[in-house]
């Protein structure tokens, strides 16, 4: 796995291969922090958040990055694994940011009925 600063070269070198419209109203940018942030909703280890889109007043518009949750979930993959994870994972809060912009909410939606999915399956798994 990268060191958190190693991590952070690999960020920035991803987000520079977005198009500067991406930017727009972004004005926290993206953070990378270096804890895991596991669901509060599964036991410990079970799921991680590896990013967030964030629209907080008076703290504008950012994207925060969980290095402590990439590690948890990539401690053994390679260089390319954890680039397509981490340019995915940063792919994915944009398109949360730009719906924003647009007052759209498709994926958050989306991301509801997904993580509804994962809870129905885990009760369904816990009471077997």
């Amino acid at each position: 796995m990268l060191s958190f600063e190693e991590m952070g070269d690999l960020l920035d070198e991803i987000a520079e291969e977005f198009p500067e419209e991406f930017y727009r109203e972004l004005n926290g940018g993206i953070l990378l922090l270096p804890e895991a942030l596991p669901d509060p909703d599964f036991p410990p280890g079970e799921l991680y958040i590896l990013g967030e889109y964030c629209r907080e007043w008076g703290m504008g518009r950012f994207i925060n990055l969980y290095y402590g949750s990439f590690a948890a979930l990539f401690a053994d993959a390679d260089l390319d694994e954890l680039r397509d994870e981490l340019k995915k994972t940063l792919a994915h809060e944009f398109t949360h940011h730009v719906e924003s912009l647009a007052g759209e909410r498709g994926l958050e939606i989306r991301d509801e009925e997904e993580l509804e999915g994962y809870r129905s399956e885990y009760r369904t798994e816990s009471k077997d």
